[in-house]
């Protein structure tokens, strides 16, 4: 899998370790003494439809998803309420920095809060950017126990959207994300750097340690450049999307 981040991004999820109370004095030589600027708090989502194509009905053929009020399960998302940078770090006191002093403590401080924090290099984000304008969405396999749940990721840079697919099959646009992520790219050109923060909006539907797989996983989807031809295949070419390659991408038995 390839490399997201200076601290690189494995193929499996892990455990979280729990962080330090907010309220904790910090040492002033970590580097997470630097980054806290305030709690977190997860943002009302925006959700409203916009103006943008439907996804074709073909993509309800290979999941069989039965009755669906609309082929229009997926219209897109309007922009998320942005949490300013500035608001999580402060931003002033970290751009002497280092990349990797940033990108440490930017992961450190969102260990074990509800939330997953990540970083990616610049040339990077710009590739999945780009390569996100003309395929907006995929379906990732998340296992649980002797089976796997589907998760229908809808990529608007520079926001994720990932929820589950029953739940597209029975609310449609109207349902609710399990997580939104969201890119920051205030260093991509000072340091080469673009911090991505994910909010788990249900912790009941998805632990931590789910929330980071997922998106280490759709972000090596878009990156990849075999696995993109499934993301391809997905938006371009549905009727020749098979969901058993992304299994056997994914190293996950055929049910």
């Amino acid at each position: 899998m390839q490399r997201l981040s200076s601290r690189g991004i494995g193929s499996s999820p892990k455990l979280l370790r729990s962080a330090p109370s907010p309220t904790s004095p910090a040492s002033p030589s970590s580097p997470s003494s630097f980054v806290p600027r305030c709690g977190f708090a997860v943002s009302a989502l925006n959700l409203r439809k916009t103006r943008q194509p439907a996804i074709p009905g073909d993509f309800l053929r290979w999941v069989s998803l039965g009755s669906c009020r609309t082929s229009r399960f997926a219209t897109g998302f309007a922009p998320l309420e942005r949490k300013p940078l500035d608001s999580i770090m402060d931003v002033g006191r970290v751009k002497d920095r280092s990349a990797e002093e940033i990108a440490s403590a930017w992961d450190d401080y969102h260990l074990g809060r509800g939330h997953v924090g990540t970083s990616m290099k610049a040339k990077l984000y710009h590739l999945l950017e780009q390569r996100s304008v003309d395929c907006r969405y995929f379906v990732i396999p998340l296992w649980r126990g002797s089976g796997y749940v589907t998760m229908f990721a809808q990529v608007q840079m520079p926001h994720m959207l990932l929820t589950g697919l029953e739940d597209y099959k029975a609310s449609g646009t109207q349902a609710s994300p399990y997580m939104t992520v969201t890119f920051y790219t205030e260093f991509a050109e000072s340091k080469e750097l673009v911090l991505i923060r994910g909010d788990v909006v249900f912790t009941s539907k998805l632990s931590d340690a789910e929330a980071k797989w997922l998106l280490e996983t759709t972000q090596s989807f878009y990156l990849n450049d075999t696995r993109y031809k499934l993301v391809e295949r997905f938006n371009k070419q549905t009727r020749d999307f098979e969901f058993k390659d992304v299994l056997q991408a994914l190293d996950m038995p055929i049910l």
